[in-house]
């Protein structure tokens, strides 16, 4: 692969998403939940962890979470839309993100 489309790819992850919801699935299923770009597709998302992680990956789930409407004082602001990603990994492979 070409440095180019592997940089690419590098940008696709924006980094993982640390909630309850997301260890549960990660212990229970191997699930990994990624916050990615809202512009980036499910191939391209299984190819950057692959490339990055040195794993396998079964397969990709994507959702886009609304951003909330948020008051602040009397303005109200809305925080941004974002992509959401859970990746599911092929049995024996696991990530570990204190070492990588």
């Amino acid at each position: 692969m070409s440095s180019i489309a592997e940089s690419k790819l590098a940008a696709v992850l924006l980094g993982p998403v640390v909630s309850e919801k997301s260890s549960i699935a990660a212990e229970s299923d191997s699930r990994i939940v990624f916050k990615v770009r809202k512009d980036s597709t499910k191939n391209q998302i299984k190819k950057a962890v692959e490339l990055m992680f040195d794993v396998k990956v079964n397969s990709v789930q994507v959702l886009n979470v609304k951003g909330k409407v948020k008051r602040s004082g009397r303005t109200l602001g809305k925080r941004s839309d974002w992509k959401k990603a859970y990746v599911k990994l092929e049995s024996g492979h696991d990530i570990d993100f204190v070492t990588a």
